[in-house]
């Protein structure tokens, strides 16, 4: 873990609460020494517990669906397969569980896959330690979080796609901030509160934007929201953005 930075002030939910119950987090990385490294760099947090490893993808589908964390850290590049087919796997199986992709390789196809594939959150291995923690508690936190250095590069390539079939018209206009909401990266007791509703009424509006857009996961919609209202970074709230780029300063 190294090089990353954290713009602007961290909320509570990144800097974790120890009086909570600790944040379940399960370890797919095929490289030991780097799985023992981010599994010491985790557990040294009061609220965060590292409750399984695995180093194939056969091995992380045995046991994250039982293990049931709230939080699935998965390397993209596997032995025998890849991240994003567990992440769309154990997505099915466990709905709840939440998975941040980890990769060293800054792969626009990778990236657009996970978002797919329903991943809350996708950071290189070039992360400061500090900035993988707080990813972390993010994610748990039901937020989604993309890095923005490799976020930009799939950016262009929704934005073709989105062209060729672009259905936000068909939205109407409480649907259109909600989605705008959520590409701030705000939980629907946050958007309820922005708009003065109740969390149950959110819920009802999201499901149905999401049928009108044909989308399954909140971090597609973030994506979504992101092309469509002025080219903002998906998923990340306005508190806290993980960026991965060498610090002026030690």
């Amino acid at each position: 873990m190294c090089e990353g930075q954290v713009s602007g002030p961290v909320s509570k939910e990144a800097s974790g609460d120890p009086a909570r119950k600790p944040v379940g987090v399960f370890l797919l990385e095929d490289q030991e020494i780097v799985r023992r490294g981010v599994r010491v760099l985790l557990e040294a947090e009061p609220d965060i517990q590292v409750i399984g490893e695995a180093s194939t993808a056969s091995a992380a589908l045995a046991q994250i669906p039982v293990l049931r964390p709230a939080v699935a850290v998965l390397d993209v590049r596997l032995p025998d397969g890849d991240g994003v087919s567990v992440c769309r796997e154990v997505r099915s199986r466990a709905p709840e569980v939440a998975c941040l992709m980890l990769t060293a390789f800054s792969d626009d196809e990778a990236l657009l896959d996970s978002i797919m594939a329903g991943a809350a959150g996708y950071v290189l291995k070039e992360i400061r330690g500090s900035d993988l923690v707080g990813a972390v508690r993010i994610v748990a936190s039901g937020r989604s979080l993309l890095d923005p250095r490799a976020a930009g590069k799939v950016m262009a390539r929704l934005r073709d796609d989105a062209a060729r079939h672009d259905r936000l018209g068909e939205l109407t206009a409480r649907e259109r901030k909600i989605l705008e909401l959520i590409g701030d990266g705000l939980t629907n007791r946050q958007i309820g509160e922005r708009l003065s509703v109740s969390v149950k009424t959110v819920k009802k509006y999201v499901s149905v934007l999401f049928l009108k857009l044909g989308m399954e996961q909140r971090t597609q919609a973030a994506a979504y929201a992101a092309r469509v209202f002025d080219g903002r970074t998906p998923g990340l709230s306005q508190d806290m953005r993980i960026i991965n780029r060498r610090p002026r300063d030690g």
